[in-house]
Formats: C-alpha cells, sequence, structure tokens
C-alpha cells in the first residue's frame, strides 16, 4: 500500500519559515517525481514546486520562486518544501504528489500524479 505522509505544518507568523516532510512507503521512491501543491479555503489547488526523480530538475510557481525551495532524499525516501519569508496569504492546506516514471513533463499538473497525501496546515498569522 503506497503511502504519503506530510509533515512539518502549523502555525507560525509573518516572515517565518517551515520546512514540510513528505514521508513516502510502498512505492520504489527513486522511479518517481515529486510534486507539492497547496489549497487555500475556497480556492484551487495550486501547483507549488516539483522535483524529478534524482533531483536533477525542479522546478517551483514562479511567484514562490524567491522564497520556496524544493529537495529530496532517495535514501530516507522523502521530499521536503522549505518555505521562507511566509506570509498570511501562504495560508493553506499543502499536499504532497508522487509521479511514476523517470520522465520529467507535465509536473505542474495535478491530474499528472499518481499517488497524494493528506495535506498538512500551514497557518501564517498576520
Amino acid at each position: 500500500q503506497v503511502r504519503l505522509v506530510e509533515s512539518g505544518g502549523g502555525l507560525v507568523q509573518t516572515g517565518g519559515s517551515l520546512r514540510l516532510s513528505c514521508t513516502t512507503s510502498g512505492l520504489t521512491f527513486n522511479t518517481h517525481a515529486m510534486g507539492w501543491f497547496r489549497q487555500a479555503p475556497g480556492k484551487d489547488r495550486e501547483f507549488v514546486a516539483s522535483i524529478n526523480w534524482d533531483g536533477g530538475r525542479f522546478d517551483v510557481a514562479y511567484r514562490l520562486k524567491d522564497r520556496f525551495t524544493i529537495s529530496r532524499d532517495n535514501l530516507q525516501n522523502t521530499a521536503y518544501l522549505q518555505m521562507n519569508s511566509l506570509a498570511p496569504e501562504d495560508t493553506a492546506v499543502y499536499y504532497c504528489a508522487a509521479r511514476m516514471g523517470r520522465d520529467y513533463i507535465d509536473t505542474q499538473y495535478s491530474a499528472s500524479y499518481d499517488y497524494w497525501g493528506q495535506g498538512t496546515q500551514v497557518t501564517v498569522s498576520s
């Protein structure tokens, strides 16, 4: 059974930082691209970042790229999202997702992913 478990969310003040983790099991981690998405109340789920199977290619949403960083540790079967200079508009549920295959295409689209975590809440207070 494939499981993706996000952790590291919580309440943080404006300007603070959080590091989200996505720990996986039940899949061959180094054959999956990983992605992070978020969904704020009343809004659609949006792409945050993605990374290919070995970490050699990655993308971050344009308006987040100065503050957010994605990484992965294939020995730990875990993906990470480092978030700095957080602002209230970053408040959302953050989801990680896994996409089968070592190709790296369409990773900004949620429909490209095969497995999803349950999400972790990030709340940024003003």
